[in-house]
């Protein structure tokens, strides 16, 4: 699929604003097994971003994502800032040079943005993390084919979401309930679904 300006904009743009619509529910989540910050984190970070969208679509979208988790570092703050920051910036980096994106390079740049986030979170699969969705969803991308592929990618996503609940964390603020964590969705795990859908929805709408 090709990427001029225009795409790009409203790409960056559905994603954001699948995150700030569920402002409320992500700090719901969050309330339960955190600090009750993560939607009003992700809904600040996001808003900046749209308040910076004219700047940040003028580029590619390579130099665009980056400047997305460049803003949202800045934004935002608690755990949530620097991880998804490098998240978004790694994907950029990795697809800088990429107007027609294949599905081998979109593997290759989630792969290296999740060694990334494993590497600043210190954590992996199964500690009811972020991971515990992106991990998923990348494994669905690298197995599946055809036009069905983006469906299968979200309803991956949605899935692993749902499996966080009965996790025990081991990772950030939940970690510190122990046993009491289980039973909650992770609100990092449900905001990279958001994610995760927003971009398959996106996509196949334009394929």
């Amino acid at each position: 699929m090709n990427f001029d300006q225009a795409t790009t904009r409203e790409l960056i743009v559905t994603i954001a604003n699948a995150l700030i619509e569920r402002k409320d529910e992500l700090t719901e989540l969050d309330r339960a097994i955190g600090d009750a910050d993560h939607g009003v984190n992700m809904d600040r970070g996001f808003k900046a971003v749209l308040a910076g969208i004219d700047r940040i679509s003028a580029q590619p979208l390579g130099p665009a994502l980056k400047e997305v988790g460049r803003t949202l570092i800045m934004a935002v703050g608690g755990a949530s800032g620097p991880l998804y920051g490098k998240l978004f910036a790694t994907l950029g980096l990795h697809l800088e040079n990429e107007r027609d994106l294949t599905k081998d390079r979109v593997v290759c740049a989630c792969e290296e943005a999740i060694k990334v986030i494993k590497a600043l979170g210190r954590s992996d699969v199964g500690q009811k993390t972020m991971l515990d969705v992106l991990v998923p969803a990348l494994e669905a991308l690298r197995a599946g084919n055809g036009h069905g592929v983006l469906a299968q990618v979200r309803e991956r996503a949605h899935a692993a979401a749902g499996e966080t609940v009965p996790m025990l964390a081991q990772r950030g603020r939940a970690s510190f309930l122990g046993e009491r964590s289980r039973g909650h969705m992770d609100p990092g795990a449900r905001s990279s679904e958001l994610i995760v859908e927003s971009v398959c929805r996106f996509l196949e709408s334009r394929v």
